[in-house]
């Protein structure tokens, strides 16, 4: 009766953890970059150096790797979906992030860089269904600073409020197939937009980046907060202080470029685009 007890514990503990891997999504590629990362932590020994130098090193090290959009729209459920042989802005520094905390963390296996992705993709680090990705990126930034993950220090340095209706999601169904064929879940999204739209938030201005950029630090994560209607951030990216001593965005800029950093100052680049019209800042910790 004891066996068939232990048995029976035994195949519902590997049911258990065959649920859990079937959630994700990633090639043998995946494996070798996200390891490749970990072997260049150790040879420049970055374990020891502080978590914005990691992220510099680790965010230059996918200098050239090609601007992929919707990499993590896959399948007909939320999986976590893993995709290093393209970036787009999002999925950039997310990966950068991850991996900078993996090896500030002694952890750098590859199932060690699963489980921190999910944490910082979804809602208090929590896979369910499509609405628990924390798609706005404020939001983000929110979730970051309430689990000490990272500190939003954009109202510390000089940051103004910044108040907008958030509901971008909810307004362009169609642009959003999991919104499409699940109803339920645009009322949830809703009721997340709700949520943010009341928040106080903050936003360094256009036209205040270039006076407060000494207190920017390489490594600090960017949210450039944008004016088209119902959207909080379009575009996201590291910070990176270069050799004329001004900060410069480490990023993956759009279709059909690379990771890059953008040859302008943080704040000449903005200045380029009419829809942006400031910067969010979250120091990782």
């Amino acid at each position: 009766m004891m066996r068939r007890k232990n048995i029976y514990s035994t195949l519902l503990l590997l049911f258990c953890f065959s649920t859990i891997y079937s959630q994700v999504i990633y090639t043998q590629q995946d494996v070798e970059i996200c390891n490749s990362r970990f072997e260049l932590a150790v040879s420049k020994n970055l374990a020891d150096k502080q978590i914005n130098e990691i992220i510099i090193e680790i965010g230059k090290s996918f200098l050239g790797t090609d601007y992929v959009p919707n990499s993590l729209e896959k399948g007909e459920k939320e999986q976590l979906v893993i995709h290093l042989t393209g970036l787009d802005c999002y999925t950039f520094l997310e990966s950068t992030l991850v991996l900078a905390r993996c090896i500030k963390l002694g952890k750098t296996t590859f199932e060690d860089f699963r489980d921190e992705l999910q944490n910082i993709r979804y809602r208090d680090g929590v896979l369910k269904e499509y609405p628990s990705r924390l798609h706005y990126f404020s939001d983000w930034i929110y979730d970051m600073n309430k689990r000490n993950i990272g500190r939003d220090i954009t109202k510390q340095i000089g940051g103004v409020p910044y108040k907008k209706q958030i509901d971008f999601m909810r307004k362009h169904i169609d642009s959003y197939k999991q919104l499409k064929e699940n109803p339920m879940y645009v009322l949830e999204i809703a009721s997340i937009e709700k949520k943010i739209s009341k928040r106080k938030k903050y936003y360094i201005p256009l036209g205040k980046i270039e006076r407060l950029e000494s207190k920017i630090e390489s490594g600090d994560i960017i949210g450039i907060t944008t004016n088209i209607e119902g959207l909080d951030i379009a575009h996201t990216g590291i910070a990176i202080r270069m050799d004329d001593g001004r900060i410069h965005l480490l990023h993956a800029p759009n279709v059909g470029n690379k990771v890059q950093i953008s040859e302008k100052p943080l704040a000449e680049y903005l200045k380029a685009n009419k829809k942006q019209t400031g910067i969010m800042i979250l120091r990782p910790l």
